[in-house]
């Protein structure tokens, strides 16, 4: 069984774009979205079509709640909110708002963020510090509470736009990389693709190089979020700010 996950792809069609040729390429069976599908300045449009082509499981990101009534709860996320709405169907958010938070079938555990939130995280936790912050690792006696009761064979998780793995009793826990945002320097696409042989499970973090110059000339051209974009995508580094996006 071969699952294809994508997560956090931000309204980054360029990005995605990429992305989906390998996870094409791969054959999965199947495809797994983590939510956080369209707040973002790259054509966010193309990406919503793009994810709503795919098939996918899906589960709502903290992005998807915002579209909930008062889930703006800052300027700056009204502001990104009103040009999505210029963007975006009306259908399309509605129904980006109305997906579970969580699914599970085959072994699979899926959510965004942990189990009982698409706002928190599950293998790091974000720390507040001065102007920033940063993520710790989660306690891991904390960690095996929160994963034990899902009976899961693999725990899929995403946004906090880090790759990243662990077992917690025979379970295999993955926090899947950003298709978009990317927090490391490194300003390349992320997917991930798991492969079950008999009853073992294997991970591969992939990155894609894709047209970043392209989605942030979009940016420019199309939205009042250019130089926030060239910043974003183009040194692949969220400075100053943890995932949960304002």
């Amino acid at each position: 069984m071969r699952v294809a996950v994508i997560s956090d792809v931000h309204g980054n069609a360029y990005a995605l774009e990429a992305v989906l040729r390998e996870v094409r390429a791969a054959a999965p069976d199947i495809v797994v979205n983590l939510g956080d599908q369209i707040e973002g300045s790259a054509d966010p449009a193309r990406a919503a079509a793009l994810q709503a082509e795919l098939g996918a499981v899906e589960v709502r990101g903290n992005n998807e709640e915002k579209w909930w009534p008062a889930g703006r709860r800052t300027p700056l996320s009204q502001h990104i909110g009103a040009w999505l709405e210029t963007q975006v169907d009306t259908g399309t958010c509605q129904r980006l708002a109305a997906l579970p938070l969580t699914w599970q079938r085959d072994g699979l555990f899926v959510c965004h963020g942990t189990p009982d939130s698409a706002w928190e995280s599950l293998l790091w936790v974000w720390q507040p510090e001065g102007d920033g912050g940063f993520y710790r690792s989660r306690d891991p006696r904390e960690l095996r509470q929160m994963v034990r009761p899902l009976g899961a064979e693999v725990v899929l998780c995403g946004h906090t736009h880090r790759p990243g793995a662990t077992r917690v009793g025979d379970t295999l826990v993955v926090n899947c990389g950003a298709v978009s945002d990317q927090v490391d320097g490194d300003p390349r696409a992320r997917w991930t693709l798991l492969d079950r042989r008999g009853p073992h499970w294997n991970v591969d973090f992939r990155a894609v190089a894709y047209d970043v110059a392209g989605a942030i000339a979009w940016a420019r051209a199309n939205s009042p979020f250019g130089d926030f974009a060239a910043g974003l995508l183009g040194s692949g580094e969220m400075r100053g700010r943890g995932t949960g996006q304002p």
